[in-house]
């Protein structure tokens, strides 16, 4: 039953429970997480080799390789349809203690991934314009720790004002780096082969084995002077552990997961080869030509722009490499810094789920008034990101150990849910290879080694590193004690019952149309989600005769893209800012004696998420009311672009844009009759009368129009182009004077 105004009982809610989502083809999965992952190619070979000698290269290549098991371990995780996000899973596997120590090393990791991230960018700039001025006998040159810790704090903020707006990166532009990346990398793998040919001689690296292992002094930290890093299988340990960090940012394969189009498994098996194969190739593979070709009395100077000096260093003409030198530089500074956006939009998406989970208190999830971003929660990861950065002043060696640190027990944890879930659950659709049975029981011989091999990782990290692990066991102690007492908190008022608010019964429905609904074809869609901006909803309830068409008021509920793989439960999609929306919705409509239907959408493009509902309940109209980050043509032409995207055939519809005090603004999404000026109807008729004197009664005005717009189309695609959009442009401020 719908809600009727002034019944007693409880009105009915449908919440969607599947995700409205944009779905993308696994190229663009995985340049999103090549954005993040490939970043690390222009740090880690540096600070890898700064730890553990010449063979540091070796090591990279095998971390690259190995990345294919922990591929495996992310593929069986989003197998799994688990909702609640990534403490519920935890939680229900290993406890409560271990599921907030696992989200608050998660975190740790996120809030470092934009710090090293920008400062390695600043880096590569600094040493570039030092280089620069060399050439040009200036003598001017900047500190590049300095310079790297102002860029990064500047890019930092800009990336905190895009995420308070709301603006994120979408997929295509991930796709458009991830091809200049492939043109810096096919120009490296053509340009030093050529390089290594001409040289007189050309040398690999040192083995990696532990007699060739030279451990930096603060590389050891508390084994330093003990007996273990004598012992050969530690020795390497330790050496993969400190150059585990050029696999960083692959937990992002895990967030596109939802995005990742039908067949989703199989899309994302060619996600995450393709996203290995790349990684092997542009930092395993790259990282070895730099320790054969920059010689070793210069490697040193190259620690923290390693692909700067390995541009350098290429044969050929000095200003052909220093302008290679300029691109390489170019493309880090555009894939660092987009690794620093894509931290904050992680962080924020699994700081928001845990609020969700009830483990962080509502204070946390306090909407944005203007722009309704969760601002504390994002103002929070910016500070700790900006004050990391000026902490570590430009260092990016510093800043890659405590990274590293991070990384590891992100991805150990990780791995060991997935092998609890392996015995609580037996729902996967896909399982990491290696599995035998003995007496019936399944024994996961690949993911239990790999779990193993990433907790002696671990370990080693935890002892080799002094400053990484001291502020990360203290960053991590923080965090574990605000969920605690957070999620004390919470219990103690979620168990006070909320009377001011209505009841509702829920109904969960994996898809939504019209039948689910009871809204008749034609029915009239309103989209609300700020309860002090309701003014287009109380026009439509004020001027719609419900007997033509039913009245559907339905609210998004944002999902952030870095949420991870899991879904929200239903009690986190109807949360408690839904139900004193939804509240305030039925009271309006008790006012008015109108009957409307309420419904709850989880997406994360909300105008994916409203065209799509619109289009699955087949409604006439679209109703929003104005939005404070954008104008009303802006607001219209997104909404317009989110209709496009509808599978064939798409459901045409109107929009109706309502401004309090102004008059609403029309849209027809799909194809439709132009409105036209009246001098342009008199324009095309007056050319019908000329023609018809040639041509004879059988001419119509559709003829005469049909000619224009071809001739349009084809002068659009001739040298003519320029001179069209000169007159459009022209029309467009004739329009605004009318």
């Amino acid at each position: 039953m719908p809600f009727e105004a002034g019944r007693s009982q409880a009105a009915k809610v449908v919440v969607a429970t599947t995700v409205a989502l944009s779905f993308i083809s696994f190229w663009r999965a995985a340049a999103v997480v090549l954005s993040d992952l490939a970043s690390s190619a222009f740090y880690a070979g540096g600070i890898a080799e700064h730890a553990i000698g010449k063979s540091a290269p070796w090591f990279i290549l095998g971390v690259m390789l190995f990345s294919f098991a922990v591929r495996s371990v992310y593929m069986e995780s989003s197998s799994m349809f688990v909702r609640g996000g990534v403490y519920v899973v935890v939680r229900d596997s290993m406890g409560p203690f271990v599921a907030r120590l696992s989200v608050s090393s998660l975190i740790f990791d996120y809030i470092l991934t934009g710090p090293i991230s920008v400062v390695s960018a600043g880096q590569y700039l600094g040493h570039l314009l030092n280089e620069i001025s060399d050439l040009n006998h200036r003598g001017l040159h900047i500190p590049p720790d300095t310079f790297a810790a102002g860029f990064g704090v500047l890019v930092t903020a800009y990336f905190w004002r895009s995420n308070i707006k709301g603006i994120h990166e979408s997929s295509g532009k991930a796709l458009r780096i991830m091809q200049i990346t492939t043109v810096m990398v096919v120009a490296f793998l053509i340009w030093c082969p050529i390089t290594l040919i001409l040289a007189p001689k050309a040398t690999l690296p040192p083995t990696p084995l532990p007699r060739n292992l030279q451990f930096a002094p603060e590389a050891l930290g508390w084994f330093r002077g003990t007996v273990w890093p004598a012992i050969p299988f530690v020795a390497v340990i330790i050496a993969f552990g400190h150059s585990l960090l050029s696999m960083s940012g692959f937990e992002t394969l895990a967030q596109v997961y939802r995005e990742i189009a039908y067949p989703k498994l199989k899309n994302l098996r060619y996600t995450g080869n393709l996203v290995c194969i790349y990684a092997v190739v542009c930092t395993g593979v790259i990282t070895l030509f730099a320790g054969m070709i920059i010689p070793d009395n210069k490697r040193a100077d190259y620690v923290d722009n390693l692909l700067g000096g390995l541009a350098m260093h290429l044969a050929g003409p000095e200003m052909l490499r220093l302008g290679f030198h300029v691109f390489v530089v170019i493309v880090g500074a555009l894939i660092l810094s987009g690794a620093v956006n894509t931290s904050i939009i992680g962080a924020n998406g699994v700081m928001n789920r845990i609020a969700e989970d009830g483990v962080l208190v509502d204070w946390f999830r306090k909407p944005q008034r203007r722009f309704g971003t969760t601002y504390r929660i994002i103002n929070l990861i910016a500070l700790l990101q900006i004050a990391t950065i000026l902490l570590s002043r430009g260092n990016v060696y510093m800043l890659g150990e405590a990274y590293a640190f991070g990384v590891v027990w992100s991805f150990f944890l990780k791995s060991l849910g997935v092998l609890v879930l392996r015995y609580h659950r037996h729902d996967q659709e896909y399982k990491f290879p290696v599995n035998i049975r003995i007496a019936g029981v399944e024994i996961p011989i690949g993911l239990g080694l790999t779990t193993l091999l990433l907790f002696l990782v671990a370990v080693a990290n935890l002892f080799s590193k002094e400053i990484a692990t001291k502020s990360g066991v203290a960053f991590t102690a923080v965090f574990f004690l605000i969920f605690t007492i957070s999620e004390r908190v919470n219990a103690r008022r979620h168990a006070r019952h909320k009377a001011s608010l209505e009841e509702f019964n829920l109904e969960m429905r994996p898809e939504i149309d019209a039948r689910t609904l009871h809204a008749r074809p034609g029915c009239i869609l309103v989209a609300v989600r700020d309860y002090n901006r309701m003014t287009h909803l109380h026009n439509v309830l004020e001027k719609t005769n419900v007997r033509r068409h039913d009245i559907v008021v339905m609210t998004v509920r944002p999902v952030s893209t870095g949420a991870g793989e899991y879904e929200l439960s239903d009690q986190q999609i109807f949360s408690d800012y839904e139900k004193e929306l939804l509240s305030r919705v039925v009271t309006m409509a008790e006012k008015a004696g109108k009957t409307v239907e309420l419904l709850v959408v989880p997406g994360v493009d909300p105008f994916d998420a409203m065209v799509q509902t619109a289009a699955n309940l087949k409604a006439s109209r679209l109703v929003t009311g104005v939005s404070e980050r954008m104008d009303s043509d802006e607001l219209a032409r997104r909404i317009g672009l989110a209709w496009e995207k509808l599978a064939e055939p798409r459901h045409p519809f109107s929009l109706e844009i309502i401004t309090p005090g102004r008059p609403s603004s029309y849209v027809n999404l799909g194809p439709h009759p132009p409105r036209l000026w009246p001098e342009d109807v008199d324009r095309a008729h007056d050319i019908w009368l000329r023609l018809q004197e040639v041509l004879g009664s059988r001419l119509h005005h559709r003829d005469v129009v049909g000619v224009a717009l071809r001739r349009l189309q084809k002068d659009l695609e001739s040298e003519r182009r320029e001179e069209i959009l000169e007159d459009l442009a022209r029309e467009l401020k004739n329009d605004l004077k009318k």
